[in-house]
């Protein structure tokens, strides 16, 4: 029965919620994993921020800013029970990727997980990488896919280099992932 094998599997969904309710609802969910009994079915919730400088009659200060408003994440078994948990919770809209009718949704690919979690500093898997500060290498995926530049730094805390490319005729850092980078070949 392979259908009640991929229910089994833990797996990273996106839920939508009301816009500006996503830590409101990260609080509901996590309470109810005690209360309604599925904490075996899920894991994780996640709401993708990041820190930003905001600058405000000339006073900067450190904000977090939610990466995707009206979406958080959840990792979870998509059991019968965890999904009507989740999808019954207040401030949940539903589920991205299900048709509605029942249909449970599609799981967000583990490679784009990832690079989530590495951007806001929550993952724990570490990238090899066969460059170093000073080597040419190519950049494989995102908005520079296909362009190249020099490693001017890197940071295996975050798992990010800086990279300078070339952009209106002009040497240019810009930070890349590691995992969007790979040794230029000659």
């Amino acid at each position: 029965m392979p259908e009640e094998k991929k229910e089994e599997e833990v797996r990273w969904y996106v839920v939508n919620t009301y816009a500006g309710h996503e830590n409101r609802v990260k609080e509901n969910l996590e309470k109810r994993l005690e209360t309604m009994g599925i904490a075996d079915n899920l894991f994780r919730v996640v709401v993708a921020e990041e820190s930003q400088i905001e600058v405000k009659n000339e006073k900067s200060k450190e904000v977090m800013k939610n990466i995707f408003p009206g979406y958080l994440f959840v990792e979870m078994k998509m059991t019968d029970e965890a999904w009507y948990v989740v999808r019954n919770t207040p401030g949940v809209t539903g589920f991205i990727g299900s048709s509605g009718g029942g249909a449970k949704p599609f799981a967000v690919e583990p490679e784009e997980m990832e690079a989530i979690l590495r951007r806001i500093g929550q993952s724990d898997k570490k990238v090899e990488v066969e460059f170093k500060v000073g080597d040419n290498v190519k950049i494989v995926s995102g908005p520079f896919s296909g362009m190249e530049g020099r490693v001017d730094s890197m940071n295996d805390q975050t798992q990010i280099a800086t990279v300078l490319i070339i952009l209106f005729g002009r040497e240019t850092p810009t930070d890349i992932n590691y995992i969007d980078l790979k040794l230029a070949e000659f």
